[in-house]
């Protein structure tokens, strides 16, 4: 038996199954690609915990720091991206117009130790979207329990 990897977060038509599409869509190579479930539509993230705070990277080459939006709201945060483009040309005989959208959403629901009063400090520098979230004072870590296993 072998195992496949559900994954029906992305899909444009969740009941239908992928050869059912294709089928309606025809043979030619573009539809082929399995472009409702592409995971390229979320950037990469990191999570890294230090004793003061949280360190959170995404990966999102060719945006620009005024392109997010970034909320924290009931102890979840929100990381919008969004990025327009348009270009347009003319001269006497055509016009050329082209543009180009792209955008994201990530949100996380954070830990009881993330102090959410205290500023998160945001930058975006060379593709990377970096946040660090403050914990709070004066919480005890907890320690690490050992589960066996029977």
């Amino acid at each position: 038996m072998s195992l496949i990897k559900f994954n029906n977060r992305n899909r444009l038509f969740p009941s239908w199954n992928n050869d059912s599409l294709k089928t309606l869509l025809g043979n030619d190579a573009f539809f082929n690609l399995d472009f409702f479930e592409d995971d390229s539509l979320m950037p990469a993230m990191n999570v890294k915990e230090h004793d003061k705070d949280f360190e959170i990277e995404f990966a999102a080459p060719g945006f620009s720091k005024e392109d997010f939006e970034i909320t924290i709201k009931d102890n979840m945060l929100n990381v919008c991206g969004e990025k327009k483009n348009e270009v347009e040309e003319k001269d006497e005989n055509y016009t050329r117009k082209e543009f180009s959208y792209s955008s994201f959403q990530r949100s996380l629901n954070l830990p009881e130790t993330i102090n959410t009063d205290q500023e998160v400090k945001a930058t975006y520098k060379k593709g990377i979207l970096k946040l660090n979230l403050q914990k709070k004072e004066g919480i005890k870590e907890q320690q690490k329990k050992i589960i066996e296993v029977l």
